[in-house]
């Protein structure tokens, strides 16, 4: 009877329902419908329909955030495993490191007396203090390379045996490696463009085949200013000014063979000819550095006996009688050859008439008198306010100095130290000057005569020059005499070898800092390749995780009484 009863309230319960359902007005069917997808249920009022609405899931953000992660680090992946493929397929790669801690080179230097190689070694650490340089050893050929103007195939000979000795100072596995320049200087300047370019080709064939890293434009006739920069910058490095303050820096006076050079930081306008900027690191130098071709010590004697076969200078011209000279540069009691002297064609002389007969008589004080006219020549066609050597501008010397080459070797051959004035150098020319030649030759018996002829007028030709022409006084302690700086020779290879490695080391370091620098680059063509994969990569997890991830909406079904979940989309 009790459960008649229930099913019968339950059937008029269900009636009235539906008669509800009838009579409910569509606007209100549409709210109801739309609000049951919001209402939740009261925990002291339970809901009229029994409600299961499932959470929002966590575990499709939860994957797609791992998708995404993925892909970022299998991207990674991708470009450190490129890396060390092509770090091993390329062969230049393995050697880089090592390449950036030693470096081999070799510079000849084409000299106007003579051809020397410099086979050199650098080592150590990014900055220019703290490489090491090692001068491995040089050789010296005779004759100078201009020598061979008529003979071009005989500069490549003599270049071979060069070549041969660096070879040996080498390790064979480096020589691909290790680059291999001529450098030609004042000598081959003196000579035509034509007879220059037949030297240098003959040397380049020579040099092509040797082994060693080499292309055609590392073998040339450098400018004189080049020359001088490198000297200064191997004097600067042995010192341990190079990178620092430009005023702590030391100048550099060259006297060769054929030129001098005269380089140093100045702080006065300059000639553009003859400014200069180096840089090395954050630190910028502006140098004045100038060439004075023709005032070598080599070539300043030749113009000397010239001056005294065609009367050039009245000091040449003194004579005790018609057709005869008086040379004050040359010791007394030696007896000139003048047939056997060699001179320019633009000197004006024809050998092949009667040339005079010159006395020997030497005096220090008339040899730097007629040096002295050396050094002028070409005054009158000054432009500046005043000129040192010739019609040249030479700003105020600042700073100490190193003179080098003639300078170390006349000083040493008189015995002086580094640090000898002037004034010793020119009392020691007076007594050389005035000593008898047979007395001269017994006491330095050892030494070439010819050599011997040269050192009376040497060392009045270097106090005409530094201290008539360029100013620098007689006990100034700023100028010291020097070949070597340590164990550092103060030769402008070496500082030629020091720029160029300086500068490939620079390249090297900011080329491989990080693999990652090489492949961001905005040139790179790996940067657009990775950029594209990483992309496709990104899309396709994207693209896979909508896939996994459906779109889910709980609605309220009134028809069925209940709710149910459908994806939308699909």
């Amino acid at each position: 009877m009790r459960r008649s009863n229930a099913r019968n309230r339950v059937a008029s319960d269900s009636n009235s329902d539906n008669n509800s359902k009838k009579m409910m007005d569509p606007a209100m069917k549409l709210q109801l419908r739309s609000a049951t997808t919001t209402t939740t249920s009261s925990p002291s009022r339970p809901s009229l329909f029994p409600r299961h609405i499932p959470k929002p899931s966590t575990t499709t953000t939860s994957k797609s955030r791992f998708a995404c992660i993925a892909t970022l680090l299998l991207t990674l992946l991708l470009l450190l495993t490129y890396k060390i493929i092509s770090s091993k397929s390329s062969p230049s790669s393995s050697y880089s490191s090592s390449h950036q801690r030693v470096r081999y080179g070799i510079i000849i230097d084409g000299g106007s007396t003579g051809t020397r190689i410099h086979v050199l070694r650098s080592g150590g650490g990014g900055g220019i203090k703290e490489r090491e340089l090692l001068d491995l050893g040089s050789m010296r050929v005779n004759p100078g390379l201009s020598s061979f103007a008529k003979d071009p195939e005989g500069a490549g000979r003599s270049i071979s045996e060069l070549v041969e000795f660096g070879k040996g100072k080498v390790p064979r596995e480096k020589w691909a490696h290790t680059e291999i320049r001529l450098m030609a200087t004042a000598g081959m300047r003196l000579l035509g463009p034509e007879a220059q370019g037949r030297i240098l080709e003959a040397c380049r064939r020579v040099l092509r085949s040797s082994g060693f890293k080499f292309r055609d434009d590392w073998a040339s006739v450098i400018t004189g200013s080049d020359e001088g920069i490198y000297a200064w910058v191997v004097a600067n490095y042995a010192l341990g000014t190079l990178g620092g303050d430009p005023l702590d820096t030391t100048g550099i006076i060259e006297l060769g063979g054929a030129s001098a050079q005269v380089t140093f930081v100045s702080r006065e306008l300059t000639q553009s000819g003859s400014s200069h900027i180096v840089k090395f690191g954050n630190t910028t130098y502006n140098l004045y550095s100038h060439s004075f071709l023709h005032y070598g010590l080599n070539v300043a004697h030749d113009s000397w006996r010239e001056a005294l076969v065609t009367k050039n200078f009245n000091m040449a011209s003194q004579s005790l009688q018609e057709g005869l000279r008086i040379d004050p540069c040359t010791p007394t009691g030696y007896l000139h050859n003048v047939e056997s002297w060699k001179f320019s064609p633009s000197s004006g002389s024809d050998q092949s008439q009667y040339q005079p007969t010159v006395q020997t008589k030497g005096n220090f004080s008339e040899c730097r008198s007629a040096a002295l006219m050396l050094l002028q020549r070409g005054k009158d066609k000054c432009t500046h306010q005043h000129c040192d050597l010739g019609s040249n501008f030479i700003p105020h010397l600042q700073g100490r100095f190193l003179a080098t080459e003639n300078f170390f070797h006349t000083s040493k051959f008189f015995g002086l130290g580094s640090k000898a004035y002037l004034s010793e150098l020119m009392s020691a020319g007076q007594n050389y000057c005035g000593e008898d030649w047979l007395r001269l030759k017994k006491k330095y018996i050892s030494h070439d005569e010819e050599d011997l002829l040269r050192y009376c007028f040497s060392s009045a030709y270097i106090v005409a020059m530094l201290h008539d022409s360029l100013g620098i006084a007689l006990n100034d302690e700023r100028i010291k005499v020097a070949n070597k700086v340590g164990d550092i020779p103060l030769d402008w290879a070496l500082g030629a070898f020091i720029l160029q490695t300086t500068t490939a080391t620079d390249a090297d370091v900011q080329n491989n800092h990080s693999w990652g620098a090489t492949i961001f680059s905005d040139e790179s063509p790996t940067l657009l390749s990775v950029i594209g994969i990483f992309i496709i990569l990104l899309l396709t997890a994207w693209s896979i995780s909508r896939w996994r991830k459906p779109q889910l909406k709980t609605i309220y079904d009134l028809e069925k009484g209940r709710y149910i979940i459908t994806r939308v989309g699909r």
